[in-house]
């Protein structure tokens, strides 16, 4: 999106008004930054990385530049900013055994590469060639948008993939709450928008609003707390800007759940919302969400304290808040421990894990510390020749 500067101008009394914090549903505009690091810059747990099926099957009508090897490989990079709603993507190298080191990306989104210059790795290693940050641009309303990727292109034996992970983000300051915050807006999902928001975790876009360098990721969606206080937003769909605004008449229901847990979190459209329940009970303004965490924390006989968490739900997570009801989740325990078995050439293979209520992933530990390798496994014979102790690595 374009940035516009406004100048008023007043006669007489000749005040200068500061619209960006008086109004708030004022745009507040952010900077775009990139970086072949955007991962480890921005954090690796909100840049989803993806993996594109790589073709030798030549795509059809797409005009394609002149190869060097004889056996290019071809992708889909997918995103809503164009009409035909992905960019293709072909990889090329330098010798025709040798690993793909020439990338062409349908950078202007006409459907074709024969106007696309080589892009050329950064970094080559043993099974990874890397690419980035490589420049598409977008035409939007307001006009042209740039927007950034990162490749690695994997290729051992006949297993050959193209990883894509954002290579851009944006951050800066915004008022809320009555006084600065620093905000960053993260395309999760590397779909080349910053504002999407859905039920599964995976495909909802991330915010930050706090003090500059906190990692409290939020998901994008229609309100997030500041400082105690619920405020509709608004992202836009390039990420150039947020629009905050104090939430005001937003319609609550209830959720129930085991008196147990300490701590719940669940997301979706309405955004990511973290409270401690009050015996048990706890609201959420209307709408559907997914569990997204749960914690229960106790202490041993000595003082010691124990903490399971369970993440990463399924669909079985999914639940609706109504207003004037309540909603019940069977969360928390009973945990199940698992142990499974695979045969690896003429050797067993164990391994190990907690499964929640709904099959989430539960984590167990003490004082902040994985405890899990305390899982041990005897293994003996039926004749009574063989006994062992072992540890069991985690699933």
């Amino acid at each position: 999106m374009k940035r516009e500067m406004y100048i008023l101008l007043t006669v007489g009394i000749g005040l200068l008004v500061l619209t960006s914090t008086a109004g708030a549903q004022d745009e507040q505009w952010l900077q775009y930054k990139c970086e072949r690091e955007a991962e480890r810059i921005v954090g690796f747990a909100d840049m989803r990385t993806s993996s594109l099926e790589a073709s030798p099957v030549k795509p059809p009508g797409v005009k394609l530049p002149q190869f060097k090897a004889e056996n290019p490989l071809f992708a889909k990079w997918s995103t809503p900013m164009v009409e035909s709603g992905f960019l293709w993507i072909a990889l090329d190298r330098t010798s025709q055994q040798g690993k793909y080191d020439r990338l062409f990306i349908d950078s202007n989104g006409n459907g074709h590469l024969d106007d696309e210059e080589a892009q050329v790795p950064y970094q080559t290693d043993q099974y990874y060639t890397r690419f980035g940050p490589v420049k598409v641009v977008f035409e939007a309303q307001d006009g042209p948008v740039a927007y950034h990727l990162n490749f690695r292109s994997f290729d051992y034996e006949s297993n050959r993939r193209l990883l894509v992970s954002s290579g851009g983000w944006y951050e800066g300051e915004v008022a809320a709450a009555g006084r600065k915050k620093y905000c960053v807006l993260i395309d999760q999902n590397a779909n080349g928008t910053f504002y999407d928001s859905a039920l599964d975790p995976g495909k909802c876009d991330r915010i930050r609003v706090g003090e500059k360098g906190e990692q409290n990721s939020r998901f994008a969606g229609r309100y997030i707390e500041i400082d105690g206080a619920l405020y509709q937003m608004e992202i836009a769909r390039d990420g150039a800007f947020v629009k905050l605004a104090k939430a005001e008449g937003v319609k609550y229901g209830s959720v129930r759940m085991p008196e147990t847990i300490t701590e719940f979190s669940a997301g979706g459209p309405n955004g990511l919302f973290t409270f401690k329940p009050d015996k048990g009970a706890g609201s959420l303004p209307v709408g559907r969400y997914r569990v997204y965490t749960w914690t229960i924390d106790r202490k041993d006989e000595k003082g010691k304290p124990w903490q399971l968490r369970g993440t990463f739900f399924s669909a079985k997570g999914n639940f609706e808040v109504t207003e004037g009801a309540e909603t019940a989740l069977e969360i928390g325990e009973p945990v199940t421990g698992t142990v499974s078995a695979r045969l690896n050439g003429d050797n067993y293979e164990f391994s190990k894990g907690l499964k929640g209520p709904m099959g989430e992933y539960v984590m167990l530990t003490s004082g902040g510390q994985d405890v899990r390798n305390l899982w041990k496994m005897k293994a003996a014979n039926k004749e009574g020749t063989y006994e062992k102790l072992y540890p069991i690595p985690d699933q």
